[in-house]
């Protein structure tokens, strides 16, 4: 297993101390909060690879908790839900504030691990200042998006847009946690998300002979990374 800075906020001391002691075992580094406030304190002082975030917290609601983190860290980190609310609106919520993942309890603990591997390493290939996937290549630092060498003009709001869907690839990303990613506590009245969902389209689809941004019904949109040959599904570099 890859060593991982963890951060594990859980009000649970049982949960807490078997969780803290499986994952020392395999040699990670476990911060430990059972308070909201203190997660927040830890988080936002300190760089973790993944968070382990129960809901039912003492002071603080998890879902605040996780708002604050992704609102004011100056490293985003990935989030990873733990609790017993298994309700499809409970996720929803969650996923619309910014969670990366959602495990309910009951739980196995090597599928935490695992999760946990598989969160940090999609967030350490999306630090990246450049990031590739398949023909597309986004260069963070001068905001520009090329797709099989042709430079996309896009609008701020749509780089905006396209970054948060490549930083969530190969998942789906819901139609609320774009328009927070974009427009953050002030969304627009309107609905102006397909609006700049169809430019997208346009710029990133419309010239070449394949789509990679598919909408998902009743979620949201994703990336699909398809040869140009082929018409297959590719992986990224």
């Amino acid at each position: 297993m890859t060593k991982l800075a963890i951060l594990l906020i859980e009000d649970n001391l049982t949960i807490g101390n078997q969780l803290t002691e499986f994952f020392e075992g395999h040699g990670w580094v476990v911060d430990y909060a059972n308070l909201g406030s203190q997660g927040v304190e830890l988080a936002l002082n300190q760089n973790f690879d993944v968070i382990i975030l129960d809901l039912n917290l003492p002071d603080i609601d998890g879902i605040e908790v996780c708002k604050q983190i992704k609102q004011q860290a100056k490293v985003n980190p990935p989030i990873l839900m733990l609790t017993a609310r298994d309700a499809f609106e409970d996720k929803a919520e969650g996923y619309g504030i910014g969670a990366d993942d959602y495990v309910t309890k009951p739980f196995e603990f090597r599928e935490l691990a695992l999760r946990c591997q598989a969160l940090a390493r999609r967030h350490n290939l999306h630090k990246s200042r450049k990031i590739e996937i398949g023909e597309l290549v986004i260069e963070q630092n001068e905001c520009t998006v090329k797709r099989d060498g042709q430079l996309l003009k896009l609008t701020n709001i749509g780089f905006k847009i396209l970054l948060t869907l490549v930083q969530a690839y190969p998942q789906a990303v819901s139609r609320s946690n774009l328009v927070f990613k974009v427009w953050g506590d002030t969304p627009p009245d309107t609905d102006a998300l397909r609006t700049h969902i169809y430019s997208l389209r346009n710029a990133l689809d419309k010239p070449f002979k394949s789509n990679m941004l598919t909408t998902i019904t009743n979620v949201g949109y994703k990336l699909e990374c398809v040869s140009e040959n082929s018409h297959k599904v590719c992986h990224e570099n």
